[in-house]
């Protein structure tokens, strides 16, 4: 007897569900246009069973077997405590699902039904009616089979096959007679020993672990599924290429992809909305595949612009095409504008920035993984937060990194909306892929479907290979070791074939408007190192940054490390108290070293004391577990804050700050800014405010003390810099005010003083620095505050905060007042569904500050529970 046989027997609730086994699936229908393509979704009446036994169970579609086998109380949650652990038998069995689908009369009335698949995790077999009609490999690929003649109007039964992907690869891996480079692959964890299966499946990498995620490798129909029903001819896809865009005219050329099933003459017809021309074309198409082009003009066009630049304003663009009566029609909305990779040859070597619309853009933003390892939990509005939460830190980028997935449409659609540019991986990651040219065309289809599917989304900035592969061959020993296995060139063939032949191959028919760039980091050349060492780590090309963190460097060697562009670099920190309490409630897991707490630590077994460990260097060692917490995300938040201000003082010779993470897949201490559950970290907060338009960047340098002004705006703007000196209890030791005027789009000091002058006869390890800019006007500031020693040097005094709490909008506004400064003041409330809009904040004596508390708590509870610590508390 099996584990869900036995189970079931001791559930009787199971039994009775199953006899909805072969329920109808009904799914509405939709028509494209009245007589054009009909989609009907496929997403009821689905059961899953394990493939050697007998017991059928409610599946969810879209979906994958862990979330069913959870919904169905056959598993514990794997994010809670140590239960992971006991999941790993899920990924060594075979499973079937199962539905009856009755086809909608428009759906099955058309001369033309495909069964259209957008995301199968990953090998399955389907079978319609018991007829084998399609097997997969591939879960990055859309599949589509022509199942007009096998339907019936009701009572058809669809049956999916999903075999273990850890069984189909094993064979795989023990043929290869060399070992494979895939060191985040968890094979341990998962019972198999070193056999690191991943690289052998087309599936997202970090579903076999990753230095931050677990192993929870899934199988399941994971996007939707649904019958598409069309007469005479059917729009496959269209491009619109932006040929020449600026204010004055945008030039488009539409490229339309038909399917016929007749010779015959086909009308397609483009209409922007709010454009008053519209633009058709007739031509004669032949049955099969066909191309239809039309150029576009339009004159005085409103241009797509970042978040922080201008509207991200975008046109709808329906294109309609007609033929012996039907007709089909697809509405997308573009956003116009010009976007250029440039890199321009000067004295330091190769630039490497992003120009949008003649401006040269510094961008600043993010790494981003997939939100979950259960990648259906994903909802728009889990989307929609996590691309506000990136608006909202005033970001401009996202890097959609190589080991999770092409992500969903929404998530793009979300990124033109707010104007959130994304660099865009193809799934690969610090591993090696054995090729054969079966997988070599695998990839090649891969990577067509989702440039086609992504290509006119005005977000995406550029297509890159893969994630850390290039710099992997030469800085981690795979050049010497493969050489020393005599297989060096036969996998370094296969590597080249790949990103150097067929993804800028497939960008360049597919999207000619795109930008290739075979890996990251990478400096131009693919036999070469890109990234040098210190002080300039990449001159030619973008940078990951590990020296802080991995290699112990100084916090302060951010100030110190220059690259073009910094596509990585991180630190770690904890979740906040009332994270952790939701996946480590039990009192004995409230250590960092427990067994809970590292087993959600998945950086190595060094990690969580390396946060200790730096903890120490920069600050006095915390009273307690929360304290610990508390002060290790004031450590994160300060440690990127240093890096993100440096990255700007250095532009334009430095043109991108991408830190390493922007969001969690579960539970876990790792280098995200926002944990798993959306809350915000320090750091989230700290990259508000040195991500804003205006940044105030204090730097001392060789007994000297420099205040800089970045501005990022399109225009120069004029106003009062102010720069005070204060010892801890707010009396002034030193200010200069004075006008400055800020050229648009730079980065320049403003001040500059010895810094034995300003300190009025006291200690560096004494004073707060503040610098603030007022835009003439006093409409809008910027301000920052700074210390001149490390912060264990610094005697905080105990501070005494008084709060105000004012009922305002969905929640509170909290006015805080200290009587001395008070270094990384932070709110907490109990639980998780609560956000506040600023936190681990300073406060100066005598000048009050207030925040908004988002949150469904009375008044009175609200008083009760709210907590205010600053780091003298910790201590």
């Amino acid at each position: 007897m099996n584990f869900l046989e036995y189970f079931a027997m001791k559930n009787f609730l199971f039994e009775t569900l199953l006899m909805t086994v072969f329920a109808t699936a009904t799914a509405s229908s939709e028509n494209n246009s009245q007589s054009g393509v009909t989609q009907q979704e496929i997403k009821t009446g689905w059961t899953f069973k394990q493939a050697r036994g007998n017991n059928a169970y409610p599946a969810t579609v879209p979906g994958v077997i862990h979330t069913d086998l959870l919904a169905n109380g056959l598993i514990e949650d794997p994010f809670f405590r140590l239960n992971e652990r006991g999941v790993q038998w899920v990924d060594k069995e075979d499973w079937i699902y199962q539905t009856a689908v009755t086809v909608a009369p428009e759906v099955f009335n058309k001369e033309n039904i495909e069964l259209h698949f957008k995301g199968l995790d990953t090998y399955a077999d389907v079978f319609l009616n018991d007829s084998l009609i399609l097997k997969t490999n591939n879960m990055f690929r859309e599949w589509r089979v022509d199942v007009k003649r096998l339907l019936k109007q009701e009572n058809n039964e669809l049956r999916i096959y999903f075999h273990s992907p850890v069984k189909i690869d094993m064979p795989k891996f023990d043929a290869i007679k060399y070992p494979l480079e895939a060191g985040n692959d968890q094979s341990q964890n998962g019972g198999v020993f070193d056999k690191k299966v991943s690289v052998f499946a087309r599936k997202a990498g970090y579903h076999y672990g990753w230095d931050w995620g677990p192993r929870l490798v899934t199988s399941g129909i994971w996007r939707p599924v649904c019958l598409e029903g069309w007469n005479n001819a059917r729009i496959n896809s269209i491009y619109y290429l932006q040929e020449n865009i600026n204010a004055k005219r945008a030039q488009i050329k539409a490229v339309a992809d038909i399917i016929a099933d007749r010779d015959g003459l086909a009308t397609l017809a483009v209409a922007a909305e709010g454009v008053k021309t519209g633009w058709t074309k007739t031509v004669n198409v032949r049955k099969g595949t066909n191309k239809i082009e039309i150029p576009i003009t339009i004159n005085k066009p409103k241009l797509w612009w970042t978040n922080g630049l201008g509207e991200p304003f975008r046109y709808p663009f329906t294109a309609t095409l007609e033929m012996n009566g039907s007709s089909d029609s697809r509405t997308e909305k573009l956003g116009l504008r010009s976007l250029k990779v440039i890199r321009d040859k000067d004295a330091d070597g190769t630039a490497f920035y992003f120009r949008l619309n003649g401006v040269n853009v510094f961008a600043k933003g993010a790494n981003y993984i997939p939100q979950d390892n259960f990648l259906p939990r994903v909802t728009p509005e889990r989307h929609k937060k996590t691309i506000l939460d990136a608006v909202n830190a005033n970001m401009n980028m996202l890097r959609v990194w190589g080991g999770g997935v092409y992500e969903d449409d929404v998530f793009y659609d979300l990124c033109d909306e707010y104007g959130i540019l994304i660099w865009q991986d193809f799934m690969f990651a610090c591993s090696t892929y054995p090729m054969n040219p079966e997988m070599l065309e695998n990839i090649r289809l891969e990577a067509i479907d989702n440039v086609v599917r992504l290509r006119n989304h005005p977000c995406i900035a550029i297509w890159c290979g893969n994630n850390e592969n290039h710099t992997a061959w030469f800085n981690w020993g795979w050049m010497p070791a493969y050489k020393r296995l005599g297989v060096l060139d036969e996998l370094r063939k296969d590597y080249k074939d790949v990103f150097h032949a067929v993804l800028p191959e497939v960008v360049a028919e597919y999207d000619p408007a795109g930008f290739y760039w075979p890996s990251s980091p990478y400096g131009g050349d693919p036999d070469a190192k890109c990234e040098s060492g210190q002080p300039n780590w990449n001159p030619n090309g973008d940078a990951h940054y590990w020296g802080v963190w991995h290699a112990k460097d100084s916090i302060a060697n951010y100030n110190i490390i220059r690259a073009r562009f910094f596509s990585e670099y991180g630190f770690q920190s904890f979740p906040e108290y009332q994270s952790v309490l939701k996946y480590a409630p039990e009192k004995i897991d409230h250590d960092i070293y427990s067994e809970v707490m590292m087993s959600h630590q998945r950086g190595g077994a060094h990690a969580n004391g390396l946060i200790e460990w730096y903890l120490l260097n920069e600050y006095r060692k915390p009273k307690d577990f929360q304290s610990l917490l508390y002060m290790g995300q004031l450590l994160q938040g300060d440690a990127i804050r240093t890096a993100m201000e440096a990255h700007r003082r250095d532009m334009p010779y430095c043109m991108g700050s991408l830190f390493w993470q922007h969001n969690d897949c579960w539970p876990v201490a790792s280098w995200s800014s926002r944990d798993y559950y959306g809350r915000w970290k320090a750091q989230h907060y700290f990259t508000k405010k040195a991500y804003e338009n205006i940044l105030v960047s204090p730097i001392a340098k060789d007994g000297r003390l420099d205040v800089y002004v970045v501005s990022d705006l399109l225009k120069s703007i004029g106003g009062t810099l102010t720069v005070r000196v204060m010892d801890m209890k707010g009396k002034v030791l030193f200010v200069s005010e004075k006008a400055v005027a800020i050229p648009a789009n730079t980065s320049r000091p403003q001040f500059s003083a010895a810094i034995n002058e300003i300190l009025g006869n006291k200690q560096p390890d004494e004073v707060v620095i503040n610098a603030k800019f007022t835009e003439k006007g006093g409409n809008s500031s910027a301000s920052n505050n700074y210390f001149l020693t490390r912060y264990k040097e610094i005697d905080f005094p105990k501070a005494t905060i008084t709060k105000t709490i004012v009922a305002a909008d969905n929640g509170f506004d909290v006015t805080l007042a200290s009587d001395v400064f008070a270094r990384g003041v932070f709110l907490s409330v109990e639980g998780t569904d609560n956000f506040f809009s600023d936190n681990y904040f300073d406060l100066l004596p005598g000048e009050p500050k207030t925040i908004r508390v988002s949150t469904n708590l009375s008044k009175a509870e609200f008083g009760k529970q709210l907590e205010t610590v600053s780091i003298s508390d910790a201590y």
